[in-house]
């Protein structure tokens, strides 16, 4: 499928800046650092990476989600932590910009594209998983400022967010409408009340995953996001966008999978010839290189829908499904080529091999994925 320029000229633009300013070395001292310089985030703006989801009126340049998906995959081809962190500051500058007062608008848009600002999102808890609504953290208002109790589990960037939004009860819980009474509060992380533990993962490792800890945090008055109530509600509105993403996260782990195997394939000489010669090698590289086209164009497909703000929802799904499959696929593919040197920390596909583990649950597992796609084609709900 031919790209336009535009959107040409932004993938070279995002391996030029990999290849000038974070070559594989820097990657890989992060990633055994577990760390990511805040510093890029302003590189990432001065590129105007951190404008494209931000509306031109509040400092940003508005480029759909279709742009978003291109740079979440090239960025991920080269350092997929820090796509996973771009994405999280993709979706807080959309939900902002789409339920947002114009006075939150107006305090935290230009700082999102200024690489300024940076938002956590405090959804998961540890008895909940995908059943978001099983919660407990709960928040009342004093009269003055919103008090806040719970325990949030996977809260990525949670660690160096400036402000973690909260999914909260407000209101009395109605056994028979869950989703009702739980509202998006916009909270201080730099607060005693708040205490933040790092997660220590397998892959992904200079992405900040964190466990937060609410103990009568506090949050002003206007803090809530969107409307009171119905913070399920306005999550649910994301979740085409965000399933896009996370498919372009895995995507650009295969692509890079696949690129890498296919050099080492070539330059790799055993019994007087590139081991690319064999033809059980050359069965696995055809493999890969066809299911990434396969989950590009599904991928694209779901992005260039969205963007058109049409309905997405099984595509969207679909792409997401695909793609996290393709980059374990293509990664353990990638294993089996590079051999004992793929098992080398040195070596890239080590590291993608980890990284790409991450995709069949995340944001919803796979397995959950494949229900809602059964239920968008018509067959009942299986939960």
């Amino acid at each position: 499928m031919n790209e336009s320029p535009e959107h040409t000229l932004l993938r070279e633009t995002v391996r030029e800046f990999f290849t000038r300013e974070l070559p594989e070395e820097k990657i890989r001292k992060f990633d055994r650092e577990r760390k990511i310089p805040h510093s890029l985030w302003g590189r990432f703006a001065d590129l105007g990476w951190m404008s494209i989801p931000v509306p031109k009126e509040y400092g940003g340049i508005e480029e759909d989600v279709h742009t978003a998906a291109i740079l979440t995959e090239e960025i991920s081809r080269h350092f997929a932590s820090v796509a996973v962190d771009w994405v999280l500051v993709s979706m807080s500058a959309r939900l902002i910009s789409e339920i947002g007062s114009v006075e939150q608008k107006n305090r935290y848009l230009p700082l999102i594209a200024e690489g300024k600002f940076i938002m956590s999102f405090g959804m998961s808890e540890p008895d909940g998983g995908t059943d978001v609504l099983q919660l407990k953290t709960s928040a009342e208002f004093d009269g003055t400022e919103w008090i806040i109790k719970g325990q949030k589990l996977y809260t990525s960037m949670a660690d160096e967010a400036d402000a973690i939004l909260v999914l909260a009860r407000t209101e009395p819980q109605d056994p028979e409408k869950r989703a009702q009474g739980l509202s998006l509060i916009l909270t201080p992380r730099d607060q005693n009340a708040i205490s933040v533990r790092r997660l220590e993962l397998m892959g992904m490792r200079a992405a900040g995953t964190c466990e937060v800890f609410l103990d009568e945090a506090r949050a002003p008055k206007d803090a809530i996001l969107g409307n009171q109530g119905h913070g399920f509600y306005h999550l649910i509105s994301t979740l085409d966008n965000e399933r896009i993403l996370a498919g372009a996260i895995s995507l650009g782990i295969a692509g890079a999978a696949f690129d890498e195997a296919l050099r080492y394939a070539k330059e790799r000489q055993a019994f007087g010839r590139p081991i690319g010669a064999f033809q059980a090698l050359q069965h696995l590289i055809a493999d890969t290189a066809t299911e990434v086209e396969q989950a590009r164009l599904l991928l694209t497909k779901a992005a260039i829908m969205q963007s058109r703000n049409e309905e997405c929802s099984k595509e969207a799904a679909m792409a997401k499904l695909a793609c996290s499959e393709v980059a374990v696929r293509a990664t353990d593919r990638g294993m089996r080529i590079l051999a004992g040197y793929g098992l080398v920390e040195e070596s890239p596909m080590e590291r993608m091999f980890r990284d790409a583990r991450l995709g069949p649950f995340s944001p919803i597992s796979n397995e959950m994925t494949k229900n809602f796609i059964g239920e968008r084609l018509g067959l009942p709900k299986s939960y």
